[in-house]
């Protein structure tokens, strides 16, 4: 009976909470209480047999050592392959994200969730500090990847549900955010970005175009020139710029061909950004229009080499002033085509610099006149 008592009061203070050893070892405090030690022993030899021929349940958990050196290397597990059921033979690549049996080659899992920390970086300075994450901010998007956007589930960071009291400030809250993020200015330039996407592909611009594009057009903005004028047409007007500031060759016809414009349009908005933002463009290099002249009308390297040689007798004597670049290239490589022997039409330079044949025509007469060419 006394027994019973006081192991009733050693019950009423335990904490459940904790775990089962904790219980069991009260328990063998009042069996010792009360001269029961032949009882303790064996409970105590079965407890130690029952840990002994019972293993612990593997849990399928990728343990790395990445996680403990820090160094990417495959991570290796401690489950049993379902196929072959040998164990210590999981691996895992996280370069492909596939989970591996090294014996037998089966593919236990190819979506494995990437836990470690992904670091991406603009600058030197935050790839040295590591200060932020995520995508890289950009100009050619509405906010600049900055923005952010409060989710539709009715949940918190721990995915806990949010109490019944504060979804009406959650959904106040919500809508706030969407009219802040929809105003007329963030719908034109996400309309005028989307354009500027689909003209980066067809024209194949550079990142660096791209952005300095992105910057003209919000310099317009700020200056309300985009108000009356087309969107399409001020874009194609700073694609134009950065293209002239960057020395990549790009005319406005082409610029209008490929974005279906028109060239007047492109014209009157290039002239009105340079005027308003006080803009520098460099003069255009005329060797770039040459080779790009010559790979479209696909003219050997022989004979690139000698257009550009005549080219910079043409720059010295001062010819060049004035005239359209791409004209003059073609001309050039018109001229040096006869030198090398190399059978190309005046139509086909016309068609590969986007000009026509008269044009060719009157710049070699002029060329002939001034350098002594012979036809």
């Amino acid at each position: 009976m006394l027994f019973i008592l006081n192991l009733t009061t050693h019950i009423s203070k335990i904490d459940f909470r904790k775990p089962f050893q904790h219980f069991f070892k009260l328990l063998c405090l009042v069996l010792i209480k009360n001269n029961l030690v032949a009882f303790y022993l064996m409970l105590q030899m079965l407890l130690v047999i029952d840990m002994v021929t019972v293993p612990a349940k593997k849990i399928l958990v990728n343990k790395s050592k990445s996680d403990i050196e820090h160094v990417n290397s495959a991570l290796e597990t401690f489950t049993l392959c379902p196929s072959c059921k040998r164990d210590n033979a999981i691996i895992t690549d996280p370069k492909l994200g596939e989970i591996i049996c090294s014996k037998c080659g089966t593919v236990v899992s190819d979506k494995i969730l990437e836990r470690r920390p992904e670091w991406r970086t603009s600058t030197m300075n935050e790839a040295e500090d590591r200060t932020r994450t995520g995508l890289p901010s950009s100009l050619a998007r509405h906010d600049m990847g900055l923005s952010t956007v409060i989710g539709k589930e009715n949940v918190d960071a721990t995915k806990n549900r949010i109490e019944p009291s504060m979804l009406s400030t959650l959904h106040r809250l919500r809508t706030w955010d969407f009219r802040t993020q929809d105003s007329s200015a963030d719908r034109t330039l996400r309309l005028a970005f989307d354009v500027l996407n689909s003209l980066k592909d067809k024209l194949g611009l550079s990142h660096a175009i791209v952005e300095r594009t992105a910057y003209i057009y919000r310099k317009a903005q700020q200056k309300r020139m985009t108000r009356g004028r087309s969107i399409h047409a001020v874009l194609a007007a700073a694609i134009y710029i950065s293209c002239r500031q960057m020395e990549v060759p790009r005319t406005l016809d082409e610029i209008a061909a490929i974005g279906n414009i028109k060239r007047k349009s492109i014209a009157k908005c290039h002239r009105d950004l340079i005027l308003e933002l006080q803009l520098k463009l460099p003069t255009i290099d005329t060797t770039k229009c040459i080779a790009r002249v010559a790979n479209k009308a696909n003219i050997s390297e022989k004979t690139k080499h000698q257009a550009m040689n005549l080219m910079n007798d043409v720059v010295k004597t001062g010819i060049s002033a004035g005239k359209d670049p791409m004209g003059l290239a073609a001309t050039v490589l018109y001229a040096s085509c006869i030198k090398t022997g190399e059978q190309k039409t005046q139509v086909d330079l016309a068609n590969a610099a986007q000009i026509t044949e008269v044009t060719i025509r009157n710049r070699f007469k002029d060329l002939k006149n001034r350098l002594e060419l012979h036809d």
